[in-house]
């Protein structure tokens, strides 16, 4: 398989991962060169030491590898994190795939297209997580969930205390809602909210 063609692939492939999906919808400019870093340097170095005989362990080595350095390193939202092993990936298939450049071609349309549609803004869109700081104690259940829902004005799924502090009368919680279908295209910003995820 010509190297130069792999070569156009990738960089195509990576570019409308990052330019196309990722940046549009998330405008994180400093996830966008570890993107391109992480993709562009693992298929450089998979090009390079790519061989019949340790093609197939030298890319576990380097996804595991890349990732344990990768993930320690900054705190990623899942999302993120999704991007950066799709990144990876695209780096490694090529190089290490061993098989028709058609097949190539196709499973890297498979990974952009499931990125495309997983992140999405209109799949799931009125799901939502929120790491709310309540400005009071609240560790009963059935009560949390009722303040919870008054507050957000959405139906809640799930919530998991955090930290209960009773010096200063506070609760963080993490929780999980859904905004009714009638709602708005915004989404309505709990007054309470410490730190959003």
């Amino acid at each position: 398989m010509s190297r130069l063609v792999l070569t156009g692939m990738n960089l195509v492939a990576v570019g409308l991962l990052v330019f196309a999906l990722y940046f549009p919808r998330h405008r994180r400019r400093d996830l966008v060169v570890a993107y391109l870093g992480v993709n562009v340097g693992v298929f450089a170095v998979a090009s390079s030491l790519s061989s019949g005989t340790v093609g197939a362990g030298l890319g576990l080595g380097l996804f595991g590898v890349l990732s344990i350095i990768r993930l320690r390193s900054t705190e990623l939202d899942q999302h993120e994190v999704a991007y950066y092993f799709s990144a990876l990936a695209l780096g490694i298939l090529g190089p290490l795939s061993g098989t028709s450049i058609w097949t190539v071609a196709g499973l890297t349309a498979l990974i952009l297209a499931v990125m495309y549609v997983g992140d999405h803004p209109r799949l799931l869109r009125r799901y939502r997580r929120h790491v709310m700081v309540l400005d009071t104690v609240l560790t009963d259940p059935v009560a949390l969930t009722a303040h919870l829902e008054q507050q957000l004005g959405a139906r809640v799924h799930a919530v998991n205390v955090e930290r209960v502090d009773l010096v200063n009368d506070t609760t963080v919680v993490d929780v999980r809602y859904s905004r009714p279908k009638a709602a708005s295209g915004a989404a309505r910003q709990p007054a309470e909210t410490g730190a959003t995820r």
